[in-house]
C-alpha cells in the first residue's frame, strides 16, 4: 500500500476513523474550467485529448490546483474497451459518443475479440503512470472502467439512449448472446483495471451508468453478476485496492450491491444518504450524492445543501463527499470552490466522538 500525505479518501473508503469527510467531484477535469477547454482546443478533439498521455496528465491535473481535493481521477472516458475492439468511437459536437459499427446479433457478438489491453490501450497506462509521477505521495489516483453492461449498451444502441431498446431487446430475445457479450467484456475490463493498478492507481471505480434502466431481475443477473465476477478477480490479485461500484438510478438493488464485494457504492442525489445508510447497514462506504445542478445555485444555498448531506449521512465515517453525477460544463468554478470549502469547514463535527 503506497504511504500518502493525504490518505483520507482511502480511509473512508476502508471504513476508518478520519478527521473530516474526503471530497473529490465526478468528471473534476472537464468542460467547467477554463483550462480544460483551452488544452482540448490545443489537443483538437476529446479523443485526441484522452489519447495523448501528456495532455491527459495534464488535464487530471488541472482541478487539483485549483481545489483542496482529496483525489486525482484518471483523464479517459469509459468508451476506451468497445474503441479498442474496433467499433469506431467519436464524438458529435452536443450529441455525445457514438459508434461507427454497432453489435446487434450473434453474429456480431461472435466476430469480437478480447482486445490486447496491454497493446490497444497503452496510452491510459502511460497517463496513470505519468499522473501518479507527478502527483508523487501527495493524493491518491483513482482509475476507472465502464461496467460490462454500460459498455454493452453503447456497442449495441451504437450512442447514448433513452430507452436502450436495442440492448435489452438483446437480453430477452437472445439471451446467449448477451451473456456472450458480457462475457468478454468481462474478461477485458478485468484486465484493464488491473493494468491501471499496475501502472500506479489506489483505487478504482466501475461506472454502471445504466443500470437504473434494467428490471430488477435483468440488473442482478446483467449487470451486478458480471461486475461482481471483475471485483472477485481485482480482489484476488490485489486485496487491499479499494473498489467503488456506482449504479445509476438502481438504488432498488442497494442490499444486493452492499453484497457484492465492492468497498463503496455511489448514490445518486434520488436516495437520501440517510436511508441508503440503513439499507448497506455499514457493509460498504457510501459516495454522493449532491445534484449536480446544486452548484447553479448562489454559494449560500451551495454552503445549506453541503451541510444538508452530511446531516443525512450523519455522524461516523465512511462517507466520500461527492456529487450524485458528474459536474455540469455551465457550473462557475467558484461554486465548486464553495462546495469543497463546506465540505472542509462542516465536516469534522460529524467524525468526533
Amino acid at each position: 500500500m503506497r504511504a500518502l500525505s493525504n490518505d483520507v479518501f482511502l480511509r473512508a473508503l476502508r471504513r476508518e476513523a478520519t478527521t473530516r469527510t474526503p471530497v473529490w467531484i465526478m468528471r473534476q477535469a472537464g468542460r467547467y474550467l477554463p483550462e480544460y477547454r483551452a488544452t482540448r482546443a490545443q489537443a483538437g478533439s476529446f479523443v485526441q485529448l484522452m489519447k495523448n498521455p501528456e495532455l491527459a496528465c495534464e488535464v487530471t491535473l488541472q482541478p487539483l490546483r485549483r481545489f483542496p481535493l482529496d483525489a486525482a481521477i484518471l483523464f479517459s472516458d469509459i468508451l476506451t474497451i468497445p474503441d479498442a475492439m474496433g467499433l469506431g468511437l467519436y464524438f458529435e459536437e452536443g450529441e455525445g459518443p457514438r459508434f461507427e459499427r454497432c453489435v446487434r446479433t450473434p453474429d456480431d457478438v461472435a466476430a469480437l475479440e478480447v482486445p490486447d489491453i496491454k497493446a490497444e490501450l497503452g496510452y491510459v497506462f502511460e497517463a496513470v503512470a505519468r499522473i501518479r509521477e507527478q502527483l508523487g505521495s501527495s493524493l491518491p489516483l483513482i482509475g476507472f472502467s465502464g461496467s460490462p453492461w454500460t459498455l454493452m449498451t453503447y456497442m449495441v444502441e451504437g450512442r447514448s439512449s433513452r430507452d436502450f431498446k436495442h440492448a435489452k431487446a438483446m437480453l430477452y430475445a437472445t439471451p446467449e448472446a448477451a451473456q456472450q457479450l458480457l462475457n468478454k467484456l468481462v474478461a477485458a475490463i478485468s484486465q484493464y483495471l488491473l493494468a491501471q493498478i499496475d501502472a500506479g492507481a489506489d483505487a478504482l471505480m466501475l461506472f454502471d451508468s445504466w443500470g437504473g434502466a434494467l428490471a430488477a431481475n435483468q440488473y442482478l443477473e446483467f449487470s451486478l453478476k458480471p461486475m461482481q465476477r471483475i471485483l472477485s478477480a481485482i480482489k484476488a490479485a490485489h486485496p487491499t485496492i479499494p473498489v467503488i461500484v456506482f449504479s445509476k438510478g438502481a438504488h432498488a438493488q442497494l442490499d444486493a450491491m452492499s453484497h457484492s464485494g465492492a468497498d463503496a457504492l455511489g448514490l445518486d442525489w434520488t436516495i437520501s444518504l440517510a436511508q441508503a445508510r440503513r439499507i448497506c447497514g455499514g457493509r460498504v462506504a457510501l459516495q454522493g450524492n449532491v445534484d449536480p445542478t446544486v452548484l447553479l445555485a448562489d454559494p449560500a444555498q451551495v454552503r445549506t445543501e453541503v451541510r444538508l448531506a452530511l446531516e443525512s449521512y450523519g455522524h461516523g465515517h465512511g462517507h466520500i463527499f461527492n456529487l450524485g453525477h458528474g459536474i455540469t460544463p455551465d457550473v462557475r468554478p467558484e461554486n465548486l470552490a464553495t462546495l469543497i470549502t463546506s465540505v472542509h469547514e462542516l465536516s469534522p463535527e460529524f467524525h468526533r466522538n
